[in-house]
């Protein structure tokens, strides 16, 4: 039986932004979701799937553009998967992050809420980025105004960033605005040496190839950092011939840029782009470069977490350090307290806050990272701060508690997925004074917040941009325990 054909849907006025960034209408009762809209377009629609009480689908004209809508800066605007919010004036973007981060705590946690402080911006929306990757790929993208049946295998080369919703279709970046150069010009160097060399770009379905991806770290101190991961078709069991051809294009690039303060290659002979599980080798230059906050200086390597906007990170870190200082003022016995930061990263939350503790304890799974919170404790000749390494939900229990001390306040900077349901319980019978709460997915910390609020009270939230031109959003919550009479 012939499949239904899904309906086409003419003169649709878009409404408003929904918590995932897509554009939203209603039609007969249904909401309509749809990419690369904004509200007040008016749009013929393509619907591609429909259930009970949604629709989704894509733009196949535009009848009437919003009058709120600006010219993209990116000549790949529509193509790349990131930046889709190009066409919104910043001040709308903010808007829209704001009522994000209040529906999902309302909707999703059915939070009691203070008002929810307005959206700190981001200075700097373009060139805000300190780290970029780029993938490798033997099938890039054809562009609808390319012939596809005249392109050469080399002409089907490209490096740059995956197509959403593609794991083996790369587009061929021509210019990222994201980071600062010599970015553009890094990967455009490599990308033309590797062509003319004739080395193999990496297969995604059948994953070989020579060239794999390539990693561009910058810090605000002006320091560089640059990592070529190989397939393992380069590495030293392929051979002397592969070994030399790896070096040669090393040399090439550390000549071409000078500026480079560490330059680093990795063999990925695995089936996903991760790098955390492997050895990278430094193959010039120094082991690391440095960020600054402040007084503070952070020892980046190449599989160092540190958050990506570093002017935003500063800000977002000093709204910590506002309610830390806060929940001081609260406490009774005026001690200075015990801080726990948990998935503390290189430590950078906790380095931040040790000069309002007695002691700071660091938690975070990746032992490199813990390896680095320590190195940066004595490069800032910080004695108060322990780090550990370590699942949470196991290494976080009465025992760790018992030999760490009990925390006065606890920080919660959690990935995308939020906490562990048995890290939830161990906060709400260690029992903090306060816990401050950090988070890059409001749906899943609201989650966690109404687990919380068994025992603690939201005194006050605090929302921080720090990805311009995209939906997501950091948020910081602010609890406070409930004393009973």
């Amino acid at each position: 039986m012939a499949r239904k054909q899904k309906p086409l849907l003419q003169s649709i006025v878009i409404e408003s932004i929904a918590a995932e960034g897509k554009a939203l209408a209603h039609i007969d009762g249904k909401v309509l979701f749809v990419p690369q809209a904004i509200p007040g377009d008016v749009v013929d629609v393509q619907v591609t799937r429909s259930r009970r009480g949604y629709m989704e689908g894509y733009i196949t004209r535009q009848v009437t553009p919003s009058p709120l809508r600006i010219e993209p800066f990116c000549c790949h605007f529509g193509r790349c998967g990131g930046c889709k919010w190009q066409a919104l004036p910043y001040p709308m973007q903010l808007k829209y992050k704001q009522q994000q981060v209040e529906d999902q705590l309302v909707r999703i946690g059915r939070l009691d809420l203070p008002g929810i402080l307005p959206i700190l911006g981001s200075d700097k929306t373009v060139e805000y980025r300190n780290k970029l990757e780029y993938t490798f790929s033997n099938r890039r993208w054809i562009l609808k105004e390319e012939e596809s049946g005249s392109l050469s295998d080399k002409e089907r080369y490209g490096v740059g960033f995956h197509i959403s919703g593609m794991f083996d279709k790369v587009l061929d970046i021509t210019k990222c605005h994201l980071q600062r150069e010599p970015t553009n010009a890094l990967r455009l160097f490599v990308r033309d040496y590797a062509l003319k060399h004739n080395l193999s770009f990496f297969d995604l379905r059948e994953q070989h190839g020579f060239m794999r991806t390539l990693i561009v770290r910058t810090s605000s101190t002006g320091e560089l950092m640059v990592i070529v991961v190989f397939g393992k078709d380069a590495g030293d069991s392929a051979g002397h011939e592969a070994r030399d051809k790896r070096n040669a294009l090393l040399d090439a690039l550390s000549a071409a840029f000078p500026e480079i303060n560490s330059l680093y290659y990795v063999i990925n002979p695995k089936g996903n782009d991760t790098i955390n599980d492997l050895e990278c080798v430094l193959y010039k230059g120094d082991d690391a470069i440095y960020e600054q906050m402040e007084s503070l200086r952070f020892k980046i390597g190449p599989k160092s977490f540190y958050q990506t906007n570093s002017e935003q990170a500063y800000r977002l870190y000093s709204v910590v350090r506002e309610y830390a200082d806060e929940a001081i003022s609260r406490m009774s016995d005026g001690k200075k307290p015990v801080i726990y930061d948990l998935y503390t990263g290189t430590g950078t939350i906790a380095l931040f806050l040790s000069s309002l503790a007695s002691k700071v304890v660091g938690i975070d799974y990746v032992p490199e990272a813990i390896e680095d919170a320590g190195l940066n404790a004595g490069i800032n000749s910080i004695e108060n701060a322990a780090f550990f390494a370590g699942d949470m939900k196991d290494i976080l229990n009465a025992e760790f508690i018992l030999n760490n001390g009990a925390p006065d306040i606890v920080v919660l900077d959690p990935p995308r997925a939020g906490i562990h349901p048995d890290v939830a319980q161990v906060l709400l019978e260690a029992s903090p004074e306060e816990i401050i709460y950090v988070s890059c997915n409001p749906a899943t910390q609201a989650r966690d917040l109404a687990i919380l609020s068994k025992r603690y009270r939201i005194v006050a939230v605090q929302p921080v941009d720090m990805f311009p031109h995209t939906h997501h959003v950091e948020n910081v919550v602010n609890l406070t325990i409930i004393k009973e009479e």
